[in-house]
């Protein structure tokens, strides 16, 4: 689920960015995080990476790292397209592909003013609208923010 391997590979990637003054980590998450999604292990682990990523985005600021959490919405995974064969619920023309997350990526990578986000949850199809890229399909994925309100 992903807290071990996030924290150890910013702990080697931070050192480096620390000697550099530049970076960027981005630790990828989900709306469990936030509240309730599948069981509590799942939500335990993402609040986790959620707040590890507050906090290594408040001990790295100085040294000119940005640490963020990234909430993909659904993506189309070759897991989630093995199941869409057995599930007709599973819509994957609803889906983000994985290169739109890496889209997102890249652009904060590019933006020099990147450190304004640092500490902050960010969500893949909000940053697509603010820095103007779709998906490889050209769609625009909805943003799942109002998950973080349902009950």
């Amino acid at each position: 689920m992903g807290v071990r391997s996030n924290y150890v590979a910013s702990k080697y990637a931070a050192e480096q960015m620390v000697k550099q003054k530049s970076g960027l980590i981005v630790n990828l998450s989900f709306f469990g995080g936030q509240r309730y999604f599948n069981n509590v292990a799942y939500g335990v682990c993402k609040a986790t990476v959620d707040r590890m990523s507050k906090d290594m985005a408040n001990e790295l600021k100085a040294y000119g790292v940005t640490v963020v959490s990234l909430y993909p919405g659904n993506v189309s995974t070759e897991g989630m397209v093995e199941l869409a064969k057995y599930n007709k619920a599973v819509d994957l023309t609803k889906m983000e592909s994985p290169q739109f997350v890496g889209r997102c990526i890249a652009a904060l990578a590019e933006d020099e003013q990147r450190i304004r986000e640092t500490g902050e949850i960010l969500i893949t199809a909000e940053l697509a609208g603010q820095y103007g890229f779709t998906d490889i399909d050209g769609s625009q994925p909805e943003s799942l923010r109002a998950l973080l309100w349902e009950v």
